[in-house]
């Protein structure tokens, strides 16, 4: 029997990790994932704002618990995916959402900050995919992989925001769906990435600070920033039923600031 629209978004009996969990998109996410119906675990480097995120989240009466992990270290990756599956079970959904952002000119970007942010925006993303898929999602012939990029993978920017190496890499994460996507469909897990445009942030407080909020708004063709409701609803789709036929895709959610620089 054909289910219900109701149906295919519900979430409940799944378990969801959620990186870069505590606070902003990640936040956003989890509030998401849960008010569907799915358990949440939090993971991010910081146990005193991972302890407040959960307390939001559980006082929203969903059901959702911690564990400390810095995404860009391996052992750290391997011991949090371990400890999820050892306390909650299968994990069906992975979004991949802890990241970096740093500005310089290209000329002067210090190596050390290109390899931080490689190392944490891409090389954390595939560590943990890995880890999670073979442990549970493949045996299971069932997962929902997330990750998030960023309408900056999609092309350059103003001379102005000297963000080459996070760009670089969120254009990596945005070919590592499409790729992960092609190989993994064989054992019933999606890949698929959202592109957010402008939310503020503690990432982009700098970048809002400088510029403005009604200078950055002008940009899109809605005359807003994404605000604390905007990502939810295509994180739901991706992880859900509802979108069970659609992998190796991005999805620029972003006021349509990318259709008029035609990212």
């Amino acid at each position: 029997m054909t289910r219900t629209v109701p149906q295919l978004f519900d979430l409940t009996g799944k378990v969801a990790l959620v990186t870069g969990g505590s606070r902003g998109l990640g936040l956003q996410f989890a509030h998401a994932l849960g008010e569907a119906g799915a358990r949440i675990m939090l993971t991010s480097r910081k146990a005193g704002d991972l302890e407040e995120a959960v307390a939001e989240l559980q006082a929203a009466g969903i059901d959702a618990r911690w564990i400390a992990a810095d995404a860009s270290k391996e052992e750290d990756l391997r011991r949090l995916g371990d400890e999820t599956l050892q306390r909650m079970g299968d994990v069906h959904i992975l979004v991949n959402n802890a990241g970096a952002a740093w500005g310089a000119p290209a000329e002067d970007h210090p190596v050390e900050a290109w390899d931080k942010l490689m190392n944490l925006n891409v090389r954390g993303y595939f560590i943990l995919s890995q880890h999670l898929a073979k442990k549970s999602m493949i045996p299971n012939r069932y997962g929902r992989i997330i990750n998030i990029a960023s309408i900056a993978g999609l092309g350059g920017n103003p001379p102005e925001m000297q963000t080459l190496a996070y760009n670089t890499s969120k254009g990596a994460v945005i070919n590592f769906t499409r790729a992960l996507g092609c190989e993994w469909g064989r054992y019933g897990i999606t890949v698929n990435a959202i592109c957010p445009g402008f939310f503020p942030s503690k990432m982009t407080k700098g970048t809002l600070e400088r510029l403005g909020e009604d200078e950055l708004a002008s940009h899109a063709p809605l005359r807003r920033l994404g605000d604390d409701e905007d990502l939810k609803g295509t994180c739901v789709l991706f992880a859900s039923d509802a979108g069970k036929h659609i992998t190796g895709q991005w999805l620029a959610v972003d006021g349509g600031v990318s259709v008029v620089t035609g990212g």
